[in-house]
């Protein structure tokens, strides 16, 4: 069994653009995971990355240092970290530690995708065939 209870799934991506979904709980337990897995679309080149959080479901300041690191590393790229689905908890925690500036957050993953230039966008929503871990591969352990 996996000492965290966090799961990432890559929905779409184009050459420069990585949509995925986090399910569970971003903390201390999973912040390695997290690491290592966004570090696979980050180091093929995709400088922009849609988390779609409507399913996390806990989300403590390590977690939150995860996020921010992830924006730190975006923005150095010229890209950027946007959050889609964002619920009141994550909201809460954005907004006490005075980070929801940070991210741009959108109501859903279209919305996001909308804000960038077309030619960046991957395909939305993505077809029903495709793999789920398509564009993202957890790393080897």
């Amino acid at each position: 069994m996996s000492p965290h209870r966090l799961s990432i799934a890559g929905l779409a991506h184009s050459d420069v653009c990585a949509v995925l979904r986090l399910s569970g709980e971003l903390d201390r337990a999973s912040e390695k995971f997290f690491m290592d897995t966004l570090a696979v679309p980050v180091d093929a080149g995709r400088s922009h990355i849609i988390l779609d959080v409507t399913a996390l479901t806990f989300c403590d300041s390590r977690g939150l240092n995860c996020l921010l690191a992830l924006h730190w590393l975006l923005r150095r790229r010229a890209g950027a970290l946007m959050l889609a689905g964002v619920g009141r908890r994550l909201a809460a925690l954005l907004e006490h530690s005075g980070s929801t500036a940070l991210f741009s957050s959108h109501a859903s993953v279209g919305q996001a995708l909308r804000s960038l230039p077309e030619p960046a966008r991957p395909n939305w929503p993505p077809p029903a065939e495709r793999s789920s871990d398509e564009g993202v591969s957890p790393p080897a352990q």
